[in-house]
């Protein structure tokens, strides 16, 4: 039963993310919470499947001219060194500290996006 969960929590992560919705931010809550994965173990597998999911939509997004080349190593350059940077730093942090700060991370960026919405919809009103 426990690989039906998992293949549905790859499919669920997957679906999202290729919706650019970000799959993590329900990938790592059901293996943390409903499969009892580790934080640590959950974020690296969070970023083994959102590797391949970024690659065939640089892929797509390039076919379709939607990338600019121009600017492609002034944003991979700094991405690039951050994320080693605090793939490093997580590997020092305790578990519980980090799921803390994941779900601190989670909390913040829904707060954002009602705050987004919130926005678009009287940006809308005043606009009528």
């Amino acid at each position: 039963m426990r690989i039906l969960y998992l293949i549905l929590a790859g499919f669920a992560g997957g679906l999202l993310g290729g919706m650019g919705m970000g799959g993590g931010t329900l990938l790592i809550p059901i293996l943390t919470v409903f499969l009892g994965v580790n934080q640590h173990l959950a974020q690296w597998t969070n970023v083994i499947t959102f590797l391949p999911m970024s690659i065939i939509a640089l892929i797509i997004h390039a076919k379709n001219k939607l990338v600019d080349k121009k600017k492609i190593l002034p944003i991979m350059i700094p991405s690039l060194l951050s994320c080693g940077l605090t793939a490093y730093l997580s590997t020092l942090t305790e578990g519980g500290l980090l799921r803390r700060l994941f779900g601190g991370f989670l909390i913040v960026l829904g707060v954002f996006s009602l705050a987004l919405l919130i926005f678009k919809k009287v940006k809308e009103k005043k606009g009528k």
